[in-house]
């Protein structure tokens, strides 16, 4: 859904979701910053309504009390949505790349990266291994993970070799309820299990929605 269609949780209006998309459009396109980005939506978003804490009534009558936007929310659409497009752009590019047949996971080692991220770090599989079609990044919601190209002799050169083969895994969770009917959605999430350092088994089970190739759906410019 995130490769092939562009939507924001609780915008229902196809006016408050054309503003959004415009935005990022702008911001993908003028290299905008989140300030940026954030101070060109919100007078916008705020005139439409579309802010803060609302009561909306769901079709069974009940009322519920949900965020619309705020700043958080426009910093979650931004950093997803531009993360997700530029890694669509990179993508193609090393796909294309004939001579760079190995792709290598790199995640961003520091005290924010998701210990299932960070496991797979370094690792190397031939491009067209399985295993992209499922963890090529962005693989959640603010993943700063990405891969790099890599020739023969690069490999050679730096003494890489190429990783074990993955077993990757699915599994039917619930994606939320829906608080109006009580009703729960499911869906199907991918994983990838990968042995670390110690020879323990560790999973990085794919968010929601994000278990697919960013190649899925348009090209990049279409992506948002």
């Amino acid at each position: 859904a995130h490769a092939r269609a562009f939507t924001a949780a609780k915008a229902m209006r196809l006016d408050v979701l054309r503003d959004i998309r415009s935005g990022l459009l702008d911001a993908l396109r003028e290299g905008k910053t989140l300030r940026q980005f954030q101070d060109q939506l919100t007078p916008l978003l705020q005139s439409k309504g579309w802010w803060g804490k609302q009561v909306v009534v769901g079709g069974d009558g009940q009322a519920q009390q949900v965020q619309m936007g705020s700043p958080r929310r426009l910093k979650t659409i931004y950093q997803t949505n531009l993360q997700s497009a530029y890694m669509a752009g990179r993508a193609k590019a090393q796909m294309e790349a004939g001579a760079f047949p190995y792709l290598m996971y790199v995640a961003v080692m520091d005290g924010r990266t998701r210990p299932s991220h960070a496991a797979l770090n370094g690792r190397i599989w031939r491009k067209d291994d399985p295993v992209w079609q499922t963890l090529f990044p962005p693989n959640g919601f603010n993943c700063r993970c990405r891969t790099r190209a890599l020739t023969a002799a690069q490999m050679q050169r730096e003494g890489l070799t190429l990783s074990e083969p993955p077993e990757i895994l699915t599994r039917e969770i619930s994606a939320g309820t829906d608080q109006a009917t009580g009703e729960t959605f499911r869906t199907v999430q991918t994983g990838v299990r990968v042995m670390d350092a110690n020879g323990k088994p560790v999973t990085m089970w794919v968010d929601p929605g994000f278990n697919a190739s960013p190649l899925a759906g348009r090209p990049m410019d279409e992506l948002l």
